[in-house]
């Protein structure tokens, strides 16, 4: 298993995959661990927890230099990557306990009834190459905090952050088995996990099609999954909205980590009263962005992951603009060394065209102007996805009230999507199922146990 520089094509660092064989071994070791670990007080979780923490918050430059060099994220956003997991960290270190106590009903008189958190087992999560710490800390943490034994399977693009992770883990005390990296290939999630009666539950951040096989395969064991599958968000610009700061939030949300990411702002929708003004400012704002050396702390967009997902965004980006869409910046791959793409913004995308139909992960955005609030809701809605969206309005009341009109699982008033450890992540109809983060995404692994005593 190969890293590979995406800007230069070198070869980072090479690992030997795991087989059958350690596969099994690593399921010996979580399970073993898992009832010991389980049989602790949560206090003490939530102590190793918060060590997790703190061995992230101090070897910053370290983590977030393989992050940039294995997939080529900007290093200023690699940092806050790091930063941010941190964060995470010090949430459940503080929260898990009141999250995890038992929850009283009202009962008749004599007895009570309860319902109490107990951990489901064993683990699996299948994570992705785009936020390689960050989608492995958000699962991991409050899925071991709650006394649950992890198994990580990252993407092949990644295996030095595969690796960090569980390195991160020892570092900070936690005791072995509870998680674990395995480097093995997509064959050993359907031919080994899934069927294996030690795994309990099934999480994947990544494609449609990945979501799709996965819980195929994890339905005929009758194992649980959360699902948290690809998007196209949309980014609406209404007639009152502070055209400025939507501009400028609309670029960055979009262009940032070269555009690979479930919840950019994809689709920008824009009431006809001020789109010739936005769009000015949103062209500006693409004009300005600093696209180069992924380890230059000026640079705004860096690579893609790699030839492969480059080549694929230029094919749906041709195949728009033979369809009739506009290019009004970018549209090309770049004369350069790398697996780089210019940053594009489309207009007139019709019907059918990839960039109205597919996901495009990648620096590229689409805008279309419409008419009036309903006709923004409509285009909003008109996507096999939801994940998220934002609403751009100065009446915070008609910003909600519209939210509440888009199907989506994370809706943000005059704000870029984004995920808080504090508060539940995920998507609806094909952007999966099931909720990460705060009080709701711990819950996900616990078995939420009826108690009652006569």
């Amino acid at each position: 298993m190969q890293s590979v520089n995406p800007a230069t094509g070198e070869v980072v660092s090479s690992y030997e995959p795991d087989g059958a064989g350690a596969v099994d071994d690593a399921l010996d070791r979580a399970a073993a661990a898992q009832t010991s670990w389980a049989d602790r007080p949560v206090s003490e979780r939530e102590t190793l927890i918060d060590a997790i923490g703190d061995v992230l918050a101090e070897n910053v430059e370290e983590y977030a230099s393989r992050i940039t060099d294995e997939m080529g994220k900007p290093i200023s956003q690699a940092r806050g990557e790091v930063e941010k997991c941190a964060w995470l960290c010090e949430h459940y270190a503080e929260y898990a306990g009141a999250y995890l106590q038992a929850e009283t009903y009202p009962s008749p008189s004599g007895t009570t009834a309860k319902t109490v958190h107990d951990p489901q087992g064993v683990i699996l999560g299948i994570m992705p190459w785009n936020f390689p710490f960050w989608q492995v800390f958000r699962w991991a943490i409050p899925t071991v905090v709650a006394g649950n034994a992890a198994v990580l399977k990252h993407a092949p693009e990644v295996p030095g952050c595969s690796r960090a992770a569980a390195e991160i883990f020892e570092a900070a005390g936690v005791p072995e088995g509870v998680f674990q990296s395995l480097l093995a290939d997509v064959d050993a999630i359907h031919d080994q996990l899934l069927p294996d009666p030690r795994v309990r539950g099934a999480t994947l951040t990544g494609s449609n099609r990945a979501g799709e096989l996965l819980a195929e395969s994890a339905g005929s064991h009758v194992t649980k999954t959360v699902l948290e599958l690809g998007g196209s968000d949309p980014f609406v610009v209404l007639d009152d909205a502070d055209v400025d700061a939507a501009a400028g939030c609309g670029v960055d949300g979009r262009m940032m980590n070269a555009g690979q990411s479930c919840i950019a702002a994809k689709r920008t929708i824009v009431h006809e009263a001020v789109f010739e003004d936005f769009l000015d400012r949103y062209l500006d704002g693409v004009d300005d962005l600093v696209v180069g050396d992924p380890a230059d702390d000026e640079t705004d967009v860096g690579p893609m992951v790699s030839e492969r997902h480059r080549d694929e965004l230029a094919r749906q980006v041709d195949e728009s603009v033979d369809a009739g869409a506009t290019v009004l910046r970018g549209g090309d791959v770049p004369d350069r060394e790398g697996a780089y793409y210019e940053p594009t913004v489309l207009a007139d995308v019709p019907e059918g065209a990839p960039a109205r139909e597919e996901e495009l992960f990648g620096p590229v955005a689409v805008i279309q102007e419409v008419s009036d609030e309903d006709e923004a809701v409509a285009v909003a809605n008109d996507t096999q996805f939801g994940l998220g969206a934002s609403v751009w309005t100065e009446d915070r009341h008609r910003g909600e009230a519209l939210a509440r009109r888009i199907d989506a699982g994370n809706v943000f008033v005059n704000q870029t999507t984004a995920s808080d450890p504090r508060v539940p992540f995920g998507g609806v109809k094909d952007s999966g199922y099931g909720r990460e983060l705060g009080e709701a995404g711990l819950k996900e692994w616990v078995n939420r146990k009826t108690v009652w005593v006569e």
